[in-house]
């Protein structure tokens, strides 16, 4: 009997520390994570065979929370004002914020929000890759989707202060969006912007109070 009980007990820590996934760093428990920094960045790339366009802001904002020890307790939200992204033409710009674009005056906010993350695969102790499913919203439409993501956590020291205080938390994610799904129909779509469009996001959030 005494056996039995012993396998079942090595059955169960194997199964918990199996499905418990996370970060082995100093830090423990629930940490919450700020993307305040003007260093952050996203980009929409198009690409179509008149030209490569890409849309790039460093206006992202947002926060995340979690266990370091289960990643699967993900919670968060980016944001990305319209009216910051940057094409390279101020012309183009203009268009792209229009009514007849994203209309960056009724919809200001392109927003990404953390519904859960799954296939984590651990690189090394403070590194993970796995795929993270979230609302997207943009032009007033918000559609889910599916980015291929990868989260580093920076415990702190000398070097990590020279970017900020407190613990750092590195994400690197990328997605693609249809157009037509959110409502943006201009005429050009498909021939000067394509249809589809790859966004990246560059971020490092800290969790210094």
């Amino acid at each position: 009997m005494k056996q039995t009980l012993s396998i079942f007990a090595v059955i169960m820590i194997f199964t918990a520390s199996f499905f418990a996934q996370g970060f082995k760093v100093k830090a423990s428990g629930e940490q919450n994570f700020r993307f305040t920094d003007n260093k952050n960045q996203a980009t929409f790339f198009s690409t179509t065979p008149f030209e490569d366009i890409t849309g790039l802001t460093n206006d992202v904002k947002g926060s995340v929370n979690f266990n370091v020890s289960d990643l699967k307790t993900l919670k968060g939200k980016l944001t990305v004002s319209v009216a910051s992204i940057k094409t390279g033409i101020e012309m183009r710009d203009g268009h792209l914020q229009s009514a007849g674009w994203l209309n960056a005056e009724s919809y200001p906010e392109i927003i990404f929000e953390i519904k859960n993350i799954s296939d984590i695969k651990p690189v090394a102790d403070n590194k993970v890759t796995a795929k993270v499913t979230g609302n997207f919203s943009l032009h007033g439409v918000t559609k889910e989707v599916i980015a291929d993501a990868t989260l580093t956590y920076l415990d702190e020291s000398e070097q990590t202060k020279i970017r900020a205080a407190g613990d750092l938390l590195g994400v690197q994610a990328k997605f693609n969006v249809k157009l037509s799904d959110y409502g943006v129909n201009n005429k050009l779509v498909g021939q000067k912007v394509s249809e589809n469009i790859e966004v990246s996001v560059n971020v490092v959030g800290s969790n210094a109070k």
